[in-house]
């Protein structure tokens, strides 16, 4: 007679596409203080606080803080809630988190220094932040639905080198870099996420 098998919760990078189970960039996050930046679908702050961290969710939709609170109450887990946009961090301290996770949340965001200084102000020294957004490449893909495709960079995506400069202009050392491509459309030509993990430097 078969046994249901219990998969463990993991940080999602995107829908279909490799977690953190695979790409292992984030470390046991178990007694850490961990920093969910923008709510993803996924609700990574509640897998977080699931597996051991003190988790914090930051993000300036009420409508998603409402949802994870949802999530976080019917996992039976605490987790830390603060409706502020993504560069109010005052609530923490300096070098005070262990790891910041933001997937599919900084695309938009206007004042991309102004984060990633407040980012790096509240992660320990050497500490990660992971990142996971659209592909600047994606809108390659679109050719091959029959749809128009987008130019490098551009529709809401930032290129490869404006990532790699803005973490290296707010001392951030990049070590891991990974271009996932979504494992329901093989006919893809481009990754659809990109993700990457950069360490502070400094204190």
């Amino acid at each position: 007679m078969g046994q249901n098998v219990v998969v463990p919760r993991t940080i999602s990078y995107g829908p279909h596409v490799s977690d953190e189970s695979e790409l292992r960039l984030c470390g046991d996050p178990n007694a850490k203080r961990a920093i969910e930046l923008g709510i993803s679908a996924a609700q990574n702050a509640v897998t977080l606080a699931e597996l051991g961290a003190k988790a914090i969710a930051v993000d300036p939709r009420p409508d998603q803080i409402s949802a994870s609170r949802r999530a976080a109450d019917a996992a039976g887990v605490r987790v830390e809630f603060h409706q502020a946009e993504l560069g109010d961090l005052g609530f923490a301290t300096s070098a005070s988190v262990d790891l910041v996770v933001a997937a599919d949340s900084l695309a938009q965001v206007d004042d991309l220094a102004r984060v990633l200084r407040q980012v790096h102000r509240v992660l320990k020294p050497e500490c990660a932040l992971v990142i996971a957004t659209a592909h600047p490449m994606a809108g390659f893909n679109a050719t091959m639905y029959g749809e128009v495709p987008s130019r490098y960079g551009t529709g809401g995506t930032r290129s490869i080198s404006d990532w790699f400069t803005s973490l290296y202009r707010s001392n951030f050392r990049v070590d891991s870099m990974h271009e996932l491509f979504d494992a329901t459309r093989p006919r893809d030509l481009a990754p659809s996420m990109l993700v990457v993990r950069a360490r502070k430097l400094g204190v």
